[in-house]
Parts: structure tokens; sequence; C-alpha cells
């Protein structure tokens, strides 16, 4: 991500000369352009534990979802003229998915950027995939509101062209481990996963497994092994917990 690693270089430079650069200008720095409404920024960087009287990065975050989906189903309809519906699908779902975007957040430095509440800090919030990823969504809805839809698919199209694509487009899915992250961000128990039914032959089991999630079912999944089901049970919990789509 060379654009990325220019900007980290110039915030670098420039804390020399400044060294407590306010985040209002990490951001522009990190944007190009100045910052109009500087109160959606810091709505986008805000974690719900200091949501006391305002307002977390939450629904910003809805508002982000549905412009990175449409630019990423611009950009990978361009990219890719040849792929049918099933492959364009299965690549946006790769590149939105959470482990990936929370990678990108990292890479821009939103850490640094988030405002935490003492206890989310202590729990490790500030490096957790899916607060990433949502702080990530939420300032993309920052900037489409305060720059416009170009901006915003710029900004995306710069982040997707520079990274490594054809990694992620490769990589497989863990529903585990993002729904184990989105539990945690959230200080809830860890789910827990039930095999429901075991059938057939020794050399052609399958089985069922059900995932809990706050002490509700919210997955079932039936695979050859077992942790092929819970994988399906997991994407299913994911998926009705996120509201994305496959």
């Amino acid at each position: 991500m060379k654009w990325i690693r220019r900007l980290l270089l110039r915030w670098l430079r420039s804390g020399s000369e400044t060294p407590r650069r306010s985040r209002r200008e990490r951001v522009e720095a990190l944007l190009g352009v100045p910052v109009r409404r500087w109160e959606l920024f810091e709505e986008a960087l805000r974690h719900r534990s200091v949501a006391f009287g305002g307002r977390s990065y939450e629904r910003l975050e809805y508002l982000g979802d549905a412009v990175l989906g449409l630019v990423v189903a611009d950009f990978l309809f361009h990219r890719f003229p040849e792929a049918d519906e099933g492959t364009l699908t299965r690549y946006r779902s790769q590149l939105v998915n959470g482990r990936n975007l929370a990678r990108y957040a990292k890479a821009l430095g939103l850490p640094d950027l988030l405002e935490l509440g003492a206890q989310a800090e202590a729990a490790g919030a500030r490096y957790n995939a899916t607060v990433l990823a949502d702080a990530l969504e939420a300032l993309i809805g920052a900037i489409f509101l305060d720059q416009g839809f170009e901006a915003a698919r710029y900004f995306l199209w710069r982040l997707l062209r520079e990274g490594d694509l054809e990694r992620v487009l490769a990589q497989e899915d863990n529903y585990k481990s993002l729904l184990l992250e989105f539990a945690q961000a959230r200080g809830w128990a860890p789910p827990f996963y039930r095999v429901e039914e075991e059938r057939g032959p020794s050399h052609a089991r399958e089985f069922t497994v059900s995932v809990w999630v706050e002490g509700r079912a919210l997955g079932t999944g039936t695979g050859r092994s077992k942790k092929a089901a819970e994988q399906e049970a997991a994407r299913q919990a994911w998926m009705m917990l996120t509201g994305k789509t496959p």
C-alpha cells in the first residue's frame, strides 16, 4: 500500500515539527483535503463506550457499509469484466470481510485515532478487528457526507488498488474467527457450538452443528466434518448479526 506508507511518512515528518498534532490534522492528512464538518469524523471515531450524551460510530457505520458495498461492486465490475455474478459476489464478500477491513484500518492508522472508554481500552478494543472494521466503515460514511460520493469512491479505490488484491481474493473466510471477534467487541461470551446430529457411516459421516450467541441459536450448519459444519453455522450467525449479504 504505497500511498498509505507515504501518508504515514508524512505524519512522521510533520510530527517532528508539531509534536502534538490534533486528530483533525491527522484525518485531513489522511484524506488529503480539509474537513468541512469535523463533527462527522469525531462521531466516526467515537466508540460506544464513550458515547455519553453523544453518538458513537454506529449510524455512520451503517451508511458507510452501504457506500462501501456500492463502490466495491463498481470496482469489481470494471476490474473483472469477464467474471460472472457468482464470482463477483464472492470477490465482494472477500473484500468487505471484517478482517480485511481491519487490516486496511490498521494500515491507515485508525487505532490511534479512536476514542475509547477506559474499560473498552483495557479489553483491547483499540486493536479488535470488528471495532476497526466498523470504524473504517464509519469513516467512509463521514467522508461521503462531508466530501460527497466521488471523494468516498476515490478514497476506497486507492485503498483497493494499492492493496494485495490477488491475495485477498484468494483467501477463505474464517467465520468462526469473525464471529468470535464480533462477540468480543461487544463484551459478549464466546459463541457456543453444539453438535445437533451425526449421521451416516464412518467413512461418510455428516454433522449438523448449531451456534449459540448470547443465549440464542443464530445458525445451523451441516458438513462432512465438525469444523465445516461449525464454519457454516458461524457464517449464518455472522451474516445475521452484521446484516451482511452473502
